[in-house]
């Protein structure tokens, strides 16, 4: 599975982007307002890899990552889980911070939103972001996707603040 945008291409997560995973998954400030990052050492992102890799595999995956690479460098990855039986799918991204602000995060994710429909059905999308983190608010409301809730009880992995988190959905 390849998918190409302008920019991008996306491919299937793997330990081929251990090095450059571990860039982005271990930085506490590029992942501090992640839910499970960042990784506390390359065991855990080499674990997580290699489970990523096994859900390629399956007729019926739990979740998928992507890799998103731009001009032949890993930047990144994007995933979606497939909740409530199968029908929806519940994306998450994170991009190496020296890339920020420049529109691969949304490239990349109406990209891998098409391919989700095209592939699996998917026709309805959540995702989930720290109430404080704006960018992944603007990708959501760019995607299209429309404010649902804000409630608290977020957990950040490097903080011990409990936080409020938004949740956003599309149909299409």
């Amino acid at each position: 599975m390849i998918i190409k945008t302008d920019r991008l291409i996306l491919e299937p997560l793997g330990i081929k982007h251990f090095k450059t995973a571990c860039k982005y998954m271990t930085d506490a400030e590029n992942a501090e307002m992640m839910i499970f990052l960042p990784c506390g050492d390359d065991k855990e992102v080499t674990d997580y890899l290699r489970k990523a890799a096994m859900q390629w595999e399956k007729e019926k995956p739990e979740y998928l990552d992507v890799a998103v690479i731009l001009d032949g460098v890993h930047i990144g990855a994007v995933s979606i889980e497939f909740v409530d039986n199968g029908k929806t799918g519940e994306f998450g991204w994170i991009i190496d911070r020296n890339y920020w602000g420049n529109g691969y995060t949304f490239e990349a994710v109406k990209a891998f939103m098409e391919y989700c429909r095209e592939n699996y059905g998917l026709t309805h999308y959540i995702a989930h972001a720290d109430s404080e983190n704006h960018a992944s608010i603007r990708i959501m409301e760019k995607l299209g996707m429309t404010f649902l809730n804000i409630y608290s009880g977020r957990k950040n992995r490097i903080s011990d603040e409990i936080r409020k988190e938004v949740m956003y959905e599309l149909f299409i």
